[in-house]
């Protein structure tokens, strides 16, 4: 409300769907090596033979018009298998890869059912649509705004960070179509007075499992009592676990439509992504992100960190010495994550350095690179980051995971989880070395040192709160290297049980990683 959702995001998007089949990128290079692409055109992972035209006199002649306009004629695997249930009134359960085509899965039926109602806008809110995060939010309200072009629908947007005030002015004219965040949604239910719900017809939850992840398991319980029961429901979840099991239980009516797209895939990830991983020592980890983002300035490139203050700290002192880029995280206000994302997506090529925030269902498009410069949580973070990457039909993308010698045990569970990674060789002797420079200006600016220390901690107790302990144990960290890779030549100190010794032994030759293990240092050599 009061947010000017640009069209040209959406429509890049489209065009980029729309003529993916025609296009094919060309090899491209981690350093001086080669990846090797495939030869033959793919196949698309997620279109079926079903036209939209064939759900002619189902839908709307209008809404139909809008579709063809964006330019889709196919429906992909989750549209074919949710829609038509969907179209009748029935619950669903959905669990599909993240950049499927979801979104238009769960909004032409919900609009559907509102026009086959004839809805006003004196009857309320009608349709609620949950998503976990603002970007996600906005991205939907994009979507929904073309569909809705030339209807008498309303449709309004409301979300932490923004002018809750407008917000309440436009629910009490009433909003046939709302999008929302579960913590303002619910602050709207409680406070806001003439915000009618009481004929919703349909409830959508997307990103289920990540609106629990990121912690609104208490919220959402309390949306949905207030809430009327006799409604059409509609759940999608990239994955699965107990707690969605548990909202499933209440969100939906028992003996919902269960539909999977991919269940019996060999991999996780979708057939356009390359992926592999480089095996980095602790104080080799920022001259290899520097060589690599100066190599790909040319490229669209997104690096996660695992926290607010690493994103802060690594886009100060990459503007500094010259590698321009842009910055998402969750301190940020929302004014500056909006502008960001929306600069970003309109973006040829840059850099973005983000949290978690970013990772799940925004649709950037021609994501070149994800690079995981800290190592996710678990083999699920790892599929929700890369899933920014190779969207959408014949999508193609590229995903470096870094690791220390230390976590190659991870690939195993990556591996578990029907997510294989080859590891990527990277000639070491074209890293630059500017460590010195590094350490230097670190400890001369005070704001870069500053904002370094702070990194630096966050990134030590963000290891040790990792799920997986026997991989990611930080008590094998040799503090020093780490330190190195923030600048400094003493590490800071930070009250966390960890010597400044490593404790592992490496493998003896890792393949393609260009050092060998000595007792208690690498050999690693650099070009100046």
């Amino acid at each position: 409300m009061g947010i000017d959702v640009k069209k040209k995001v959406l429509k890049r998007k489209l065009k980029q769907m729309k003529d993916g089949h025609e296009k094919k990128k060309a090899k491209e290079v981690v350093e001086e090596q080669p990846m090797e692409d495939d030869d033959g055109e793919k196949v698309s992972e997620f279109l079926t033979k079903t036209t939209f035209a064939s759900l002619d006199g189902k839908v709307n002649s209008n809404l139909l018009k809008s579709v063809q306009r964006l330019g889709f004629t196919t429906l992909t695997e989750i549209q074919a298998k949710t829609i038509d249930p969907l179209l009748e009134g029935k619950d669903v359960l959905a669990s599909a890869k993240t950049g499927s085509g979801k979104t238009l899965a769960f909004l032409l039926p919900a609009i559907e059912l509102l026009h086959k109602l004839n809805w006003k806008q004196h009857n309320g809110t009608g349709v609620i649509i949950v998503s976990p995060t603002r970007e996600l939010s906005m991205q939907t309200y994009g979507v929904l705004t073309e569909l809705l072009e030339g209807s008498n629908l309303t449709f309004g947007l409301v979300m932490g960070g923004s002018n809750r005030s407008a917000e309440k002015d436009k629910l009490a004219k009433g909003v046939s179509i709302l999008v929302a965040t579960p913590g303002r949604l619910l602050d709207h239910l409680q406070n806001t007075d003439n915000f009618l719900v009481r004929n919703l017809k349909c409830l959508i939850i997307d990103e289920a499992d990540r609106i629990l992840d990121i912690g609104f398991e208490i919220e959402m319980q309390q949306v949905l009592r207030h809430l009327p029961k006799q409604r059409q429901s509609m759940l999608f979840s990239a994955t699965h676990s107990p707690k969605v099991d548990e909202l499933v239980k209440l969100a939906l009516h028992s003996n919902p439509v269960r539909v999977s797209v991919n269940e019996k895939a060999e991999e996780a990830t979708v057939e356009g992504l390359q992926q592999g991983y480089i095996v980095a020592p602790s104080d080799k980890r920022l001259l290899l992100l520097f060589t690599f983002l100066k190599k790909n300035k040319t490229k669209k490139v997104m690096v996660f960190f695992s926290s607010c203050n690493s994103v802060k700290f690594h886009h100060e002192l990459l503007n500094y010495i010259d590698v321009p880029c842009m910055s998402i995280h969750g301190k940020q206000k929302q004014q500056k994550r909006t502008s960001t994302f929306f600069t970003f997506c309109q973006a040829e090529s840059g850099i973005l350095l983000c949290t978690d925030v970013a990772a799940r269902g925004l649709d950037i498009p021609a994501v070149d690179w994800i690079v995981q410069y800290d190592p996710p949580d678990e083999p699920r973070e790892y599929i929700h980051r890369v899933g920014r990457t190779a969207r959408g039909t014949n999508g193609s993308g590229k995903a470096l995971l870094v690791l220390r010698p230390e976590e190659l045990g991870f690939l195993r569970y990556l591996k578990a989880a029907k997510v294989t990674l080859n590891e990527f060789e990277f000639s070491w002797n074209k890293v630059a070395n500017i460590q010195t420079q590094l350490e230097s200006l670190i400890s001369k600016n005070y704001y870069l040192n500053k904002s370094a220390k702070e990194a630096y901690k966050c990134y030590l107790r963000a290891y040790d709160s990792h799920s997986l302990k026997d991989i990611f144990d930080v008590t094998t960290m040799d503090l020093t290297a780490v330190s190195k890779s923030f600048g400094f030549s003493v590490p800071p100190f930070v009250d966390l049980p960890i010597s400044n010794k490593p404790k592992v032994e490496i493998r003896s030759k890792l393949s393609g990683a260009g050092y060998r293990k000595k007792k208690q240092s690498f050999s690693f050599k650099t070009k100046k």
